[in-house]
């Protein structure tokens, strides 16, 4: 088994380039969560030409819509959704300068030439593991589209 490699938002160039397939990889610091209302909403907001709720720069981005905190957690159950349903948004997110996604399952080739050509990366996440996931985020807050419940970006 190969040794993780530890990474740390926001990532740069390098942290992505000498990655390779199979890589173990443990990330510390800020990581934002959206599945595909949120989505939809920051390529709207490219496609009008206005600014993201966040500087989505050398950012993460995890593919998750987290259940409720218990009393005294940070964050409810966490597991991956799949990815495929925000490739449409993806390559639009990657040209403004997000640097990776977290999800579950395959990506389209349209979004593998975008992590190609933005240097950027998909991280699989281990599915099943959703309450492993949460016990090791410290801190969640709500960043934008509260009103979109679990899909609010975090």
């Amino acid at each position: 088994m190969s040794n993780v490699i530890h990474l740390k938002t926001p990532l740069t160039d390098d942290d992505v380039v000498n990655l390779r397939i199979g890589d173990r990889v443990s990330i510390s610091g800020v990581i934002y969560t959206a599945r595909d209302a949120a989505h939809k909403r920051l390529a709207e907001l490219i496609d009008d030409g206005k600014e993201l709720p966040f500087d989505i720069r050398d950012q993460i981005i995890y593919y998750v819509g987290p259940s409720p905190a218990r009393p005294g957690r940070s964050i409810g159950s966490c597991g991956p959704t799949t990815s495929y349903r925000m490739d449409v948004y993806t390559p639009k997110l990657l040209a403004k300068g997000l640097k990776a996604t977290i999800g579950k399952g395959n990506r389209s080739e349209t979004v593998i030439e975008a992590l190609k050509q933005y240097k950027a990366v998909y991280f699989a996440a281990t599915g099943g593991a959703a309450a492993l996931l949460a016990m090791a985020v410290k801190k969640a807050e709500i960043v934008a589209y509260e009103d979109l419940g679990a899909e609010a970006i975090m």
